[in-house]
């Protein structure tokens, strides 16, 4: 494998009511993300990610049965054999999104990883699940309505250009799977989200950046932009980014535009930073017991 791999990240509004039929919302949004692929793949992406649940809107500000209706199977699903056609036809690894459905009435906030040759490589279904309100307006992340925790732990997949792991959205608030991430091989995490100013906007650039430090591979951030009708709870605010293992960003997306952000990690700076920092060497599990006790 070459050390220096391009990476590709898509942020984009959601350019449907929400009040209209599911089907409207996955029809355009899928169809503007094979275009904003195709986009990242021409300027010379390799590894391109999407973000969380990218074919709709961040339906979760209500809850409502109607949006059951968006979960697909993973793999088998219309959506991840559309996106797996197109990442063999481009030759790129990609991280898909998605509203996975397993059997009858169990859901999950799912990311297929598909490799460069088109191939189902696995999933990760995201592991912390919030609930908590946003304003006064009834408005909130009241995902628990939605989605079961993930129960698959923390997998990282051996594409053809990198190892890759996922973290989703509000799992970026928790080091411990991060750190698992990274023993479990990581060399890049790509954290697809779903954000909005106001509430966590302060954590953004700060978390992750540590996350990749802490770790010593590469964070990749994206979030949507834009405000959603109906419940218009706040300002998804963009600025997806890349980070190196040195906390240093590498390239940040714009706060309100569609935008393809690509940017390169390298290997070397993931060897330079590990053996100039041996955290994974001087970490004592044999003391952290307590970390995984049930608190009374």
């Amino acid at each position: 494998m070459a050390d220096k791999v391009t990476i590709g990240l898509i942020q984009a509004k959601n350019d449907v009511h929400g009040d209209e039929p599911v089907h409207l919302h996955k029809e355009k949004a899928i169809e503007k993300h094979v275009k904003m692929v195709r986009e990242a793949a021409g300027k010379g992406a390799q590894i391109i990610c999407l973000q969380e649940i990218f074919y709709g809107p961040y339906f979760c500000a209500e809850q409502s049965t109607k949006w059951y209706d968006a979960a697909e199977e993973v793999p088998n699903g219309p959506t991840v054999q559309q996106f797996s056609a197109l990442a063999k036809e481009l030759g790129t690894v990609l991280i898909l999104p998605v509203y996975e459905k397993v059997g009858i009435g169990t859901y999950y906030n799912t990311a297929a990883v598909i490799d460069a040759d088109g191939t189902y490589l696995g999933k990760y279904r995201k592991q912390h699940i919030p609930h908590v309100g946003v304003g006064s307006s009834g408005c909130g992340f009241w995902e628990k309505f939605y989605f079961k925790p993930g129960n698959l732990g923390y997998p990282v997949f051996d594409t053809a250009f990198a190892k890759v792991g996922v973290y989703i959205c509000y799992d970026r608030h928790f080091p411990e799977g991060a750190r698992l991430l990274g023993l479990n091989g990581a060399e890049i995490v790509f954290n697809p989200s779903a954000t909005v100013a106001g509430l966590s906007e302060y954590l953004w650039k700060l978390e992750q950046p540590a996350h990749a430090v802490a770790n010593g591979y590469y964070v990749a951030a994206i979030n949507r932009v834009g405000t959603e009708a109906p419940w218009n709870m706040g300002e998804f605010y963009g600025q997806s980014y890349l980070v190196d293992p040195r906390g240093q960003f590498v390239a940040v997306g714009s706060r309100d535009q569609d935008e393809v952000i690509v940017a390169d990690m390298d290997r070397e700076k993931i060897r330079e930073v590990r053996d100039t920092w041996q955290f994974f060497r001087d970490r004592r599990p044999e003391t952290y017991g307590d970390m995984v006790k049930l608190l009374p």
